[in-house]
């Protein structure tokens, strides 16, 4: 008899280490996330991106070579991978990560970088975003970049319900570069007050319309 226990602790330890790997590999193509769910024909593996397209292939040949490494690397038993285009990708702190490492690979500044996904962040309608860019940025010595907009939960329920986590590596000629990017995103909070008028107020207000 199998353990159920154990049977879901080994299931969150293979999802972890597809998501790693695909995350290693795709991070250019704005990998977000994957989704692994068990059918009666095998493993339906859902793999969420930002750019769809560099993850499927020129006519799904790399689709088909992450088939076979899911399948033979993770034992994962007949993958079915579909790629989907992530929802709101200036939403998501992974996305947003991966494209500052992009950014920077390409000679951007990082200032430049960070607050240019800032602000795509919060037109989004984010309720806050924190970017810290780590590395040799200025000098020789490493030090870190913190780049902030709005409000970002670091404690408590809304830490785990609203907020967004990621961190990025990019390596570059004076070292490596690290980027987290924490992103509270779109939802009702504990500090959120709304003014409600009276039915009185109302209807007099409507009376004078």
């Amino acid at each position: 008899m199998v353990n159920i226990k154990n049977y879901f602790i080994e299931q969150g330890i293979k999802k972890v280490a597809v998501d790693e790997y695909l995350a290693s590999k795709f991070w250019r193509a704005g990998y977000a996330g994957v989704d692994l769910i068990r059918t009666p024909l095998g493993t339906r593996v859902i793999i969420y991106a930002a750019r769809p397209g560099l993850i499927i292939g020129r006519r799904g040949q790399t689709l088909r070579t992450i088939q076979l490494v899911i399948e033979k690397l993770f034992g994962i038993e007949n993958p079915q991978i579909t790629v989907v285009e992530a929802e709101n990708p200036d939403l998501n702190a992974r996305i947003v990560a991966f494209n500052i490492a992009l950014a920077l690979e390409r000679g951007i500044h990082f200032r430049r970088a960070g607050f240019i996904a800032l602000r795509r962040v919060m037109a989004a309608g984010a309720i806050g975003c924190e970017i810290v860019i780590s590395g040799k940025l200025v000098a020789e010595r490493a030090r870190y970049e913190k780049l902030k907009m709005g409000k970002v939960y670091k404690s408590g329920e809304q830490s785990f319900r609203l907020v967004d986590r990621a961190v990025a590596h990019v390596l570059l000629k004076p070292g490596m570069y690290g980027i987290e990017v924490l992103i509270t995103r779109p939802g009702l909070t504990a500090d959120h007050v709304e003014i409600v008028q009276k039915e009185q107020e109302v209807s007099q207000q409507s009376l004078k319309s």
